[in-house]
């Protein structure tokens, strides 16, 4: 997974090289924590499921004006036995 970019980037070119999620669409200032929000939500979310980019997005601060990306898959993956430390 791949987050790229700051505040007026040439979001084209960033997504064009291969990267998932990019700042910024409309080229305005991102929140600091916007690409965060973003990358939190992908790691947390099972690597069985794809994420609704909406469902990323309107979680932001910026929104769509600032962030912008491609239909990813999560990328959680569970790991069993546990250990007791």
């Amino acid at each position: 997974m791949i987050f790229a970019g700051a505040c007026q980037s040439c979001y084209e070119a960033i997504l064009s090289s291969g990267a998932n999620f990019a700042s910024s669409p409309k080229r305005v200032l991102i929140h600091a924590f916007d690409p965060v929000f973003v990358v939190e939500k992908i790691a947390y979310t099972s690597i069985h499921d794809p994420i609704a980019i909406r469902e990323i997005i309107s979680s932001t601060i910026t929104g769509f004006d600032g962030i912008g990306g491609v239909e990813t898959r999560g990328k959680h993956r569970l790991g069993v036995p546990k250990t007791e430390f």
